[in-house]
């Protein structure tokens, strides 16, 4: 579990996040989600210490992350970024093995353990010995996302990973993700400006307007219910383009029968 108690950023006279608290159920995804400068990507680097907060305490399972070991902490989570983040001069199998082998793994193990995550990831073990910039985009990210998991982390930090692939290849990745939610229970924080993919991947979506929370509730909550003119207009109901209907009062579908999602 996660927990942001009071947190703010400040940069100078800016003030980035401003006095945000909500927590992250443990084996959840929770999706934050707002324009540039709405501080999500702040929120998600508050988690493992990349950014600090000016003031209030970001916790996981009970432990303010302030008293960790930044590397150590590091190494406990896994963390998918938008561009891979991927070692240009390491192969596709040791790219996958860093952080097991920072852990203390051996090389056979390490090794064992990056060819299943390829399998778990759909990558084909023949890619094992190729380079970065031979793959395509969408391969890279598979990459990024095993490497993520490869020390078996309870917790996942995504920011925007998707966002530099083509529209069908992110819809497929979004169904990875999926899946492996389902098949492995992490706890997800995902960052995006899409309020579609939010819709997409949540159990419960934050979103965030000038570094505070504008709303919070599950894709069908936010959908029927939007708390303000502007929840409304981001998630697209006041121009339109959003069209939604209820089947038995609960369930939550658009214009073309897709489940959104469950009224509680």
């Amino acid at each position: 579990m996660i927990e942001f108690d009071s947190v703010s950023k400040t940069y100078g006279p800016t003030r980035a996040v401003a006095d945000v608290s909500f927590t992250v159920p443990d084996r959840s995804t929770t999706v934050l989600v707002g324009s540039s400068g709405s501080g999500k990507s702040t929120l998600l680097g508050m988690v493992n210490r990349m950014i600090e907060p000016s003031s209030g305490r970001v916790l996981v399972d009970g432990q303010d992350v302030a008293g960790v070991n930044p590397v150590r902490l590091r190494r406990s989570i896994g963390y998918v970024m938008q561009s891979g983040g991927l070692l240009p001069h390491r192969t596709i199998l040791d790219n996958i093995c860093v952080v097991p082998r920072l852990n203390g793994a051996t090389k056979a193990d390490a090794r064992r353990r990056g060819r299943e995550l390829m399998e778990v990831m759909g990558l084909d073990v023949s890619l094992e010995r190729r380079y970065p910039a031979q793959l395509s985009g969408g391969q890279r990210q598979r990459v990024g996302v095993a490497r993520a998991l490869a020390s078996d982390p309870s917790i996942l930090l995504m920011d925007e990973p998707f966002s530099a692939v083509d529209p069908i290849v992110r819809r497929e990745l979004q169904a990875e993700v999926r899946r492996l939610q389902r098949e492995l229970g992490k706890t997800i924080l995902f960052v995006t400006h899409d309020i579609d993919e939010a819709i997409a991947l949540a159990d419960d979506v934050v979103i965030l307007h000038a570094g505070a929370i504008a709303q919070r509730g599950s894709p069908a909550e936010l959908l029927t219910s939007p708390a303000s003119d502007f929840v409304a207009d981001f998630i697209g109901l006041t121009d339109g383009s959003r069209q939604l209907r209820l089947d038995d009062g609960r369930l939550v579908r658009d214009g073309t029968g897709r489940l959104l999602g469950k009224l509680q």
